[in-house]
């Protein structure tokens, strides 16, 4: 018997977990503020204990559902009141700037030299002179900005107008025909199977992948043997 409770609340501590992660969001761990980092620590913690717990498992569950709660009412909170996001996050902190390295905000940021250095490494950088900007934001990430002479060239800069491209959608995946999404983009069978046959396929399961856009570019790729 206590076998099938033990069985039951961690299936239960499992869903309880999936529900209060969908609520917080989804974001990746470089991405999770101070406060974000703590609560998915603590409900983990909670949910774990909860999947053992034989005796009283509605406690865990609680302390799991009032994490969570508080953590959606202070992201409604941010979202509300731009400034108390200062107060829970943060402010980003500007490193170095037209050739000065700040010190006192390596400090603030809590970072030694070499750390700063590695990181601008990361990013490309290992000539500090080509480095126009380093802030450090609250998530713990650095966003660079590059000495003008030392960014890559962009079409504008040579006074080219590309093409916009667009994005692609899924219309044959493994052989099988996403009819779905062939509606949606406003095309039919009759259409692809005429696109099929100019690239000299006979059937749609010969093909592992194709993609199209709103212009009706299509893209395949077909089913091939390991070499």
């Amino acid at each position: 018997m206590r076998f099938w409770i033990l069985c039951l609340t961690t299936v239960a501590s499992f869903a309880v977990l999936f529900l209060v992660t969908k609520l917080i969001g989804h974001k990746q761990m470089s991405q999770l503020d101070f406060f974000d980092y703590i609560t998915g620590i603590t409900i983990g913690s909670i949910a774990a204990e909860m999947a053992t717990e034989l005796e009283e498992p509605w406690k865990p569950l609680t302390a799991m559902l009032i994490y969570g709660g508080f953590t959606l009412l202070l992201s409604i909170l941010t979202n509300k009141l731009p400034r108390s996001r200062k107060c829970l996050n943060g402010t980003p902190t500007i490193l170095l700037d037209h050739g000065k390295l700040y010190r006192e905000n390596l400090k603030k940021a809590r970072l030694d030299l070499s750390e700063f250095m590695v990181m601008c490494r990361q990013q490309g950088y290992f000539d500090l002179s080509a480095i126009q900007t380093a802030v450090f934001e609250y998530n713990g990430k650095l966003s660079i900005l590059p000495v003008t002479t030392e960014r890559p060239a962009t079409p504008g800069d040579m006074n080219l107008v590309p093409e916009q491209e667009l994005l692609f959608t899924e219309i044959i995946m493994d052989g099988r025909i996403l009819e779905e999404n062939l509606q949606r983009m406003g095309l039919d069978l009759s259409w692809l199977e005429k696109q099929l046959k100019q690239q000299n396929i006979g059937n749609a399961k010969d093909v592992f992948l194709a993609l199209c856009d709103r212009n009706q570019k299509l893209v395949l790729f077909k089913n091939e043997t390991t070499q």
